[in-house]
């Protein structure tokens, strides 16, 4: 690369800045990085804009962190939608292991 780039290897003439960690820059058309969250049927999920014009939903109140699903298109859903969303998923797990299962 220095041969190429004989500044410092990145091709802007500049010298490099250090990377910090942080929150994610915004960007016209990006993701909402403020989740909302819902509760239904006694559980709590955050719900976050996803870059596919869809949303995340990250189940809070579960046994398993982190644990959720994605839907795409939602624009322009409701509320009620969204709960009916939620159902939807909750329905499908397996108590016992707070999961999805595969057949």
């Amino acid at each position: 690369m220095a041969e190429i780039y004989p500044d410092d290897g990145n091709g802007d003439g500049e010298t490099p800045t250090e990377a910090v960690p942080g929150l994610r820059p915004e960007s016209e058309g990006a993701a909402d990085a403020t989740p909302r969250t819902l509760d239904v049927d006694g559980e709590t999920f955050a719900l976050r804009r996803n870059e596919c014009d869809g949303t995340d939903y990250t189940w809070l109140s579960g046994p398993n962190p982190g644990y959720g699903f994605g839907m795409s298109p939602t624009a322009g859903l409701s509320l009620d939608e969204h709960r009916e969303n939620i159902r939807d998923f909750l329905a499908m797990v397996d108590p016992t292991t707070g999961r999805i299962e595969d057949d």
